[in-house]
């Protein structure tokens, strides 16, 4: 390779509302696979933090659990949350990155909850390690360009979205460089997260074969003597590859530790970057559209995310949640709450609302947990038919 390739690492984690606490009563073991999963990043990351630079998107849902006194008495005799949570906060090799609050697929729900789910994803990451997330990691990929103002609004500077959806408007396809996206006048940063990349980091890999690959993707790639930049991004506690207890059999062991060891001894023709610098250093020049498909659970490209939605139930559950939500918009509108520290009844309705949008109660997998939503809907509709009759 002739020149330096940036490559931006991403791990997205996140949990449903109150599965830590589940999972520690229920399956023990599996608990304790995931909360090493929280504790091993910033452990490996620190080892290098001189070369390292890795990026950590965590959905609202998740922090909350781990702030709250019942799930750090819970995992205290595995690990430490409070001063976890601390080293995350100082590790500045760390790149915080936020997400919708209870990790919602966006197109599927109301827009008039986005910016709740947006706002309270930034500010819960800001309050719980005393600095701002700086990008967007959309859950489940699914993202769509209206939500560009209330990004931006919020504070963030650049969201990840799917390449494979990704429509430059020079027309030249290009999965190595960043791009600028605009709605209403309203523009931040893209960056396509690269589908090949991103499946062998959830899978396993190793630093030779990233080399070899990224080497050939750069010589057939538009522009292969200017700054390259490559994103992978995937789930940092799903499947064994993570949360495999002998470490130097998983993910750490045997792809990063490996790869920092190439970069410190600058044998590594590749180096982590941090996407907040990397973007201040080389701006992205030309603009892209990303198509309103872009979702990772829609394999074919042009493919809508409604198009994914194949199973009668998930449907009708996708258009109960957005039924409840117009009448809840339609009766509350004029009266915002705080539904993160209030706890009035229409905060708490508030909160069961967007906490019902989460991912994972709505696809196909989430149907495992009907149950668990069956009752929040059930909830939300009492408390919404109390409040309509006031």
């Amino acid at each position: 390779m002739t020149g330096i390739v940036g490559h931006a690492l991403g791990l997205h984690l996140h949990q449903p509302p109150g599965n830590l606490l589940r999972l520690s009563a229920e399956n023990p073991f599996a608990a304790e696979q995931i909360i090493r999963c929280y504790e091993r990043l910033p452990r490996y990351v620190g080892d290098y933090a001189d070369v390292a630079a890795v990026h950590v998107a965590f959905s609202g849902v998740l922090l909350e659990q781990l702030r709250d006194p019942a799930v750090i008495d819970r995992y205290r005799h595995w690990v430490d949350i409070p001063h976890l949570l601390h080293r995350y906060a100082q590790m500045h090799a760390i790149e915080l990155v936020g997400t919708g609050y209870f990790h919602p697929i966006f197109p599927w729900i109301s827009v008039s909850d986005w910016r709740d789910q947006i706002d309270a994803g930034y500010a819960i990451i800001s309050e719980t390690f005393g600095r701002a997330p700086r990008g967007f990691w959309p859950p489940e990929m699914a993202f769509t360009m209206e939500m560009i103002p209330l990004l931006v609004r919020a504070g963030f500077d650049y969201v990840i979205v799917d390449g494979d959806h990704l429509r430059p408007y020079d027309g030249v396809e290009d999965g190595l460089r960043p791009y600028r996206g605009c709605y209403n006048g309203v523009c931040i940063d893209l960056v396509p997260r690269d589908r090949v990349f991103s499946n062998a980091q959830q899978g396993g890999q190793d630093p030779e074969w990233l080399t070899q690959a990224l080497e050939t993707r750069r010589l057939a790639s538009p522009r292969p003597h200017e700054s390259r930049l490559m994103c992978s991004w995937c789930g940092g506690e799903n499947g064994g590859w993570f949360r495999q207890l002998n470490e130097h059999a998983g993910f750490f062991g045997v792809f990063f530790a490996p790869y920092m060891e190439r970069v410190r001894a600058g044998v590594s023709p590749i180096r982590t970057v941090h996407l907040s610098d990397y973007l201040f250093n080389a701006p992205p020049l030309t603009q892209a559209t990303v198509q309103s498909t872009s979702t990772w659970m829609c394999l074919r490209a042009g493919q809508l995310p409604s198009c994914c939605v194949d199973d009668p139930n998930q449907q009708q559950i996708i258009n109960r949640i957005a039924d409840l939500s117009q009448r809840y918009a339609a009766l509350m509108s004029a009266h915002p709450v705080d539904w993160r520290y209030d706890s009035s009844p229409r905060a708490q309705l508030r909160r069961l609302l967007l906490q019902a949008q989460t991912s994972c109660y709505i696809h196909k997998d989430g149907l495992l947990r009907s149950e668990q939503l069956q009752s929040l809907l059930a909830a939300v509709t009492a408390q919404l038919a109390a409040l309509e009759r006031v």
